[in-house]
């Protein structure tokens, strides 16, 4: 009996496609946002000048950033470490 081989475009694909809903959802956790919060906050653009900010509500407080950037940091190196089957195929 033949074991299949998977699709390796559709496999790592699917990795990426992952990577990005499950660092959504650790921000969205970690930083108590429901998910139209997130996107909210994510499409927020910066202020020019201190009319443009007065006018943002939803700009991230130092906290967020410092932790969104140590969550990124977190599902990077999970997805680096579960791809090595990619790059050393048995």
């Amino acid at each position: 009996m033949s074991k299949e081989t998977p699709n390796l475009l559709f496999s790592i694909h699917e990795k990426f496609s992952g990577m990005s809903a499950l660092f959504r959802e650790r921000v969205c956790q970690d930083c108590n946002w429901s998910t139209p919060t997130f996107y909210r906050k994510m499409r927020a653009k910066e202020g020019r000048g201190a009319a443009d900010k007065a006018k943002q509500s939803s700009f991230l407080s130092s906290a967020e950033k410092k932790r969104i950037v140590e969550i990124m940091d977190e599902v990077y190196n999970t997805f680096w470490k579960s791809a090595i089957k990619f790059r050393n195929p048995r």
